[in-house]
């Protein structure tokens, strides 16, 4: 069920722009922990069924592609765009830009884009604007700020929040500054392979629908077995 759960959000995100898939890890410790309890004659205490130990999120590049809209940036390589959330700072890989009613550069959901420099990104007029490789932002001949872009060189420690966001939950944990270029009027697309989860999706849904024989192969001796055991 955890693992349908999975295949089914990432190839709802297919079309989603810079979101990362989810996998899952089964976990294998247990049954290797019982294997040496039974070993040294002691009762082994671990649970043998197989279980999602944790899921874990493939952050590999995705493609780029070309939109001819300037704002929309992608990032070359990691990093992720930072913007000021409903409850603090929050990152993400989708750079479909927009200016929101206050004239703030920020996210397709309104979340204000935060300046490398400090504080926000205004934009003063309807005017094009020019977003360069190192995220400087330019408009009517003047600079704007520069697009403020973190680079956590372990990203396992980061979690994601929802809408395609990702929260860094240790305030200790200080990203860096990331180095990848911009590319303006692009998009990065998912990583989602939808031909390896619908493939995925197939044999989960085959494994379920063993275990599920299983299961009432089960309940079918029991209850034979009960009625047996009554009549005699």
């Amino acid at each position: 069920m955890e693992s349908l759960e999975i295949l089914a959000n990432n190839l709802a995100n297919a079309s989603t722009g810079g979101y990362k898939t989810d996998r899952e890890f089964y976990s294998v410790y247990a049954a290797a922990e019982a294997a040496d309890s039974a070993a040294q004659g002691l009762s082994p205490e671990a649970d043998l069924s197989p279980v999602i130990e944790k899921h874990w999120t493939d952050y590999s590049q995705g493609s780029l592609h070309s939109t001819g809209n300037p704002l929309n940036v992608a990032l070359d390589g990691p990093g992720f765009f930072a913007a000021n959330g409903p409850s603090g700072v929050v990152y993400t890989r989708n750079g479909n830009l927009r200016v929101n009613a206050s004239g703030f550069l920020s996210t397709a959901d309104g979340y204000p884009m935060r300046a490398a420099a400090g504080g926000t990104i205004q934009v003063t007029s309807n005017n094009p604007i020019e977003i360069t490789l190192d995220g400087s932002v330019r408009q009517d001949g003047q600079d704007l700020g520069q697009l403020e872009v973190s680079d956590f060189p372990d990203p396992s420690l980061i979690q994601k929040s929802g809408l395609n966001y990702f929260l860094n939950p240790d305030p200790n944990f200080k990203p860096a500054q990331a180095s990848a270029p911009i590319r303006q009027g692009h998009i990065e697309d998912s990583n989602v392979g939808t031909a390896e989860s619908a493939i995925r999706l197939v044999s989960v849904m085959r494994q379920f629908e063993s275990l599920q024989k299983a299961m009432n192969i089960a309940a079918d001796m029991s209850r034979y077995a009960i009625e047996e055991v009554a009549k005699v």
